[in-house]
């Protein structure tokens, strides 16, 4: 809801609000953002109070010694009037000066969400304020825009400048949004890391001075995502305030958290500086990237919940949305680029039979592609692995009872293609330098209309001639030369690049609606809201090892919902990490997540088959709650400890999962926790799993009637076609109890084994389902 009072602007949320001014001289002083407020609070009240002048501060009019920029919380800012932090703008002006000063003009209230003509945003809002400012000397206005989502919690932010000055504006700088808060001991969360270890969670405090989260790859990145957070220093995962923050782009990024000597806090976000200069032509306008910004004082999960939501209600649209993701089989750690018609239909066979829903063929099938040398964009197919064609082999797997999915990196160009040597230009690359490769690849140029129009006809052809059902889109480098030839100025690269591609998605899929688009960047290299915007899953990484999983789809959890994370199980030892881990395990991280499987499932043993059979048959029956059930992270008192929990809708039915890393001697007991069930009587059990023989090693000669060989054929043999059952635990109780915790059975302890003995050891975990009770049960 927004109120206007005034020079007062108010906006509620279902439990925030959010408050700021227009001062005497025009500029927006922030004034709240928090837990909701009464109708009667005032913003006087709030405001922060100017009492006296600051030393060595520079006045914005002589006449009100108190009144200087640079010691207020602001909702924007400029160069050159007194505000010494950072500023959300670097504009050259006509005059050939830096300094800008853009003050409040009019507001204006807008029903609904107001999209962009150039970028993604959000959708289905309740209301938009929309305010201008307009610059004392220039004909230069700044557009502001705050988008409501009053049932997530969630204000988005956005600016767009727009240049009637009479002659062209340099923009070095333009960020979407500035908001200054008082300090709370805040700590920023932020998710770092890089290919193969995307997404780890780390914590930092936020002290004087200024902390960047950017990316300047050309992508959101692997190395720093654009969302982040900003807690009280002793937040948990229930309780305190915590604030969220995330940005609707795929491109390079910047978000800057800025602590002043005022013990004031100061957020930007937007498109990075770095290499930007864009010219604004007059009578032109620039568009930004729209952020999100949400509150809670229920700590991390009550900001997560609010994130899920908008995620799923306000972000993710179309055919897919809020809908079941098919269980997948991608061929690709089965094969790489070895194979042919015959292997992939062997493997869709087995498949079919295992429960699989759909086959998605990943790299290879096209122009010379046997290695990562050759081949990119080229999208004629390969006959020598499919001599009968695309169409007939996806009408084989139709028949089969399965839906098709392929692979493309449409983006990128192998020097050793048709299209490069006809085409040389189509390339990101320095005329006069020689190019520099990833993964044995260039860029695309998307800058230049004839590389998109030829992206859009290459793949919108062969997804209608093979009637494909999901498309996994791949992006495997970063953009290191940022010049296309089609630019006069260069400093327009980066942006120009994600608009055009964000132009090509929209070509390619808006038309064809019940495709399932997943989108893919050597792993998560561009998990970001943009990307959802055209693709309602995202693969997460390409470590599959789900000990590396548990960190990464931990720390995507803080901001993006299960329905949109891309997990697969994998065989081991891990092609990522040579870690062995159990089957169970693998399935039970993958399940809290879009799930797929990606192995060769001829190497699979009997027992194994039946393994995976159940496993699919149990997430088939739970597929809802793992994908859109309320997602939590639970508090764990041990270190070796990750515990997930996922609620359906209607409260009553409860997927927990207890992981544990690497097991202690002795462990100690652990304790089973709940929360979030309607009040009532409950049943809880575990999701029975297969114990598999060789797990015992060398203790089983100690336990058989008869010395065997634990590497022997005998115990080889047995280990193909049985197993034991692990410990299954089933109890009544009531949620209340559920919420105070239940111990469960202790865990092997080297002095014994019974069916009441929970054998996790290294990597182990549990799943267990808790179930609400008919009446009168």
């Amino acid at each position: 809801m927004i109120k206007v009072a005034e020079t007062t602007f108010r906006i509620d949320t279902a439990n925030t609000t959010y408050l700021f001014r227009k001062t005497k001289y025009g500029h927006l002083e922030h004034i709240y953002y928090g837990a909701a407020l009464r109708e009667f609070d005032a913003a006087d009240v709030l405001a922060q109070k100017r009492s006296i002048q600051i030393g060595s501060s520079v006045l914005y009019d002589e006449a009100d010694p108190a009144y200087s920029l640079d010691s207020m919380c602001l909702e924007w800012s400029d160069n050159g009037r007194g505000d010494y932090r950072q500023s959300p703008t670097e504009l050259t002006v006509p005059d050939g000066s830096f300094v800008s000063d853009f003050i409040y003009v009019s507001h204006e209230v807008v029903e609904g969400s107001v999209p962009m003509e150039t970028l993604p945003t959000a959708y289905g809002g309740g209301g938009t304020l929309k305010i201008i400012l307009k610059d004392i000397s220039h004909g230069l206005f700044i557009e502001l825009y705050y988008g409501v989502f009053e049932q997530t919690d969630v204000i988005t932010r956005r600016a767009v400048l727009r240049n009637e000055a009479g002659s062209p504006v340099r923009v070095s700088r333009m960020m979407s949004m500035l908001l200054d808060i008082p300090d709370e001991n805040f700590q920023m969360y932020t998710l770092d890391g890089g290919w193969i270890k995307e997404a780890n969670l780390h914590k930092r405090p936020v002290s004087y001075g200024t902390t960047v989260n950017s990316s300047t790859t050309g992508a959101s990145s692997n190395k720093h995502n654009p969302a982040f957070l900003l807690a009280e220093e002793d937040a948990t995962q229930e309780h305190g305030n915590v604030y969220a923050f995330n940005l609707i782009y795929s491109g390079n990024h910047y978000s800057a958290v800025e602590k002043s000597e005022r013990d004031h806090v100061r957020v930007l976000m937007g498109i990075n500086p770095h290499c930007f200069a864009w010219e604004l032509g007059n009578g032109e306008k620039l568009e930004t990237p729209e952020c999100i910004m949400s509150y809670s004082n229920q700590g991390f999960n009550g900001v997560s919940h609010q994130l899920h939501d908008f995620v799923n209600e306000h972000i993710v649209r179309g055919n897919w949305k809020k809908r079941e993701r098919p269980v997948l089989l991608n061929n690709w750690e089965a094969h790489f680029f070895d194979f042919n018609e015959h292997k992939l239909l062997q493997l869709a066979r087995q498949a079919k039979k295992l429960g699989i829903e759909l086959f998605v063929l990943d790299d290879g099938w096209f122009g010379e592609r046997n290695t990562d040398k050759a081949g990119l964009g080229d999208y004629t197919v390969n006959s020598k692995k499919l001599p009968h064609g695309i169409k007939a082999f996806a009408d084989k797997i139709r028949a089969l009872g399965l839906d098709f999915g392929l692979w493309f990196e449409p983006e990128m160009i192998n020097i050793d293609s048709e299209l490069y040597r006809q085409h040389p230009e189509y390339a990101v690359r320095l005329p006069d330098k020689k190019a520099v490769l990833g993964r044995n690849q260039l860029v695309l140029d998307l800058c230049r209309q004839e590389v998109r129009d030829y992206i859009v006809n290459q793949v919108g052809s062969i997804l209608d001639e093979a009637r494909v059902s999901y498309v996994k889109w791949d992006m495997n480098r970063h953009i290191a030369e940022n010049f296309s030839s089609a630019l006069q100025n260069q400093g327009e690269f980066y942006h120009r690049y994600m608009i055009g591609l964000y132009e090509v998605l929209t070509r390619i899929f808006g038309p064809r609606p019940n495709i399932l688009l997943e989108s893919c960047s050597s792993g998560g290299n561009r998990f970001d809201l943009g990307m959802l915007c055209f693709s309602p899953q995202i693969w997460c990484s390409d470590d599959t090892d789900p000990i590396e999983r548990l960190k990464i789809q931990t720390g995507l959890s803080y901001f993006y919902p299960p329905s949109t994370m891309g997990a697969h199980v994998s065989q081991c030892p891990h092609q990522q990490t040579l870690r062995e881990t159990p089957l169970a395990t693998r399935f039970h991280v993958a399940g809290f997540g879009c799930l797929g499987y990606e192995l060769d499932l001829k190497y699979l043993t009997p027992e194994e088959k039946k393994d995976i059979a159940d496993q699919i048959e149990f997430y088939k029956e739970y597929r809802h709650i793992f994908q859109y059930g309320r997602f939590s992270r639970m508090k764990s008192y041990k270190p070796n400890k990750v515990i997930w929990q996922s609620i359906s809708e209607d409260k009553e039915t409860a997927v927990t999962g207890l992981f544990q890393t690497l097991a202690t001697a002795a462990e100690s007991s652990d304790k089973l926790v709940v929360t979030g069930l309607k009040q009532g009587s409950y049943t809880v059990s575990t999701r029975p799993q297969r114990l598999y023989i060789e797990r015992f090693g060398g203790l089983m000669k100690h336990i058989l009637p008869v010395e065997l060989n634990p590497d022997g054929v005998i115990l080889r043999v047995a280990n193909r076609h049985y197993s034991l059952t692990d410990c299954v635990e089933t109890y009544s109780c009531s949620s209340n109890a559920l919420a105070a915790g239940i111990p469960l059975c202790g865990q092997f302890i080297g002095t014994g084994y019974n069916e009441k003995v929970r054998m996790l050891g290294d990597f182990g975990s549990n799943l267990y389902i808790a179930k609400k009770n008919k009446e009168g049960k």
